[in-house]
């Protein structure tokens, strides 16, 4: 009975997988799965792997489960993904619950698609990973760079600081521009000093002429008392 239906099994699969089926001998093949990665998650065909299903069938098959192996095609470069020496167990591992699901009846059309299913999940959540990990260096980049444009965060303590420095400043400020004034100031009265000298500091001087006429019957006395500046 078993031996029959491993027979029929095979007779459906090679008409399904077609080149993606090896056989190795009447009780064991192997099956080429390549997962279907979307391009949008970055990841070219040439970048996915594909995986050998070897699957050899126990006399009582498919009353109990077949013998299941997982390896990559000879010389196949190591995939980007995908590390085969830890992942084997866990990916053979997902398939524990179809196979008992599907004690008695043929069952490797499944466990193949449940594996592809599989290997696509653990794929994609490790392109996931490698891509929040790049989001997160772009995010702390581009926060060093605004921090270049960003001023130093205001505290107690600093504003403190800033305020007495501003003050001291204005202060210096006020007390130079008094000393301009008063300096101004000065200048200005001196200058008016020079305005109100009398008649006589002015000829002596010579900033007035001497020869005061004295036909008008005056005096040097009053003459020169009447050259005063008001």
């Amino acid at each position: 009975m078993g031996r029959e239906e491993q027979i029929e099994e095979r007779e459906v699969l090679d008409s399904i997988f077609l080149d993606e089926i090896q056989n190795i001998n009447e009780k064991s093949f192997r099956v080429a799965i390549k997962p279907d990665i979307p391009h949008e998650t970055g990841v070219e065909d040439a970048e996915t792997p594909t995986l050998l299903l070897t699957v050899t069938y126990p006399p009582a098959y498919p009353d109990e489960p077949p013998i299941l192996d997982l390896s990559l095609p000879l010389n196949a470069p190591k995939p980007q993904y995908l590390d085969l020496a830890s992942d084997r167990l866990h990916l053979l591992s997902s398939l524990d619950d179809t196979v008992t699901e599907n004690l008695g009846m043929a069952m490797v059309f499944t466990l193949v698609t449940t594996l592809q299913e599989s290997i696509e999940n653990l794929i994609r959540s490790r392109i996931a990973e490698v891509q929040r990990a790049k989001d997160r260096e772009a995010a702390e980049a581009e926060a060093k760079e605004n921090a270049k444009f960003e001023g130093e965060r205001v505290t107690r303590e600093s504003f403190l600081k800033w305020r007495e420095i501003f003050r001291a400043e204005i202060a210096a400020k006020e007390e130079e521009e008094e000393r301009v004034k008063k300096e101004g100031e000065g200048k200005v009265r001196g200058v008016r000093k020079e305005e109100k000298m009398t008649g006589r500091e002015l000829w002596e001087k010579g900033m007035v002429g001497k020869d005061v006429e004295e036909e008008d019957g005056m005096g040097l006395e009053e003459a020169v008392e009447g050259l005063k500046v008001g």
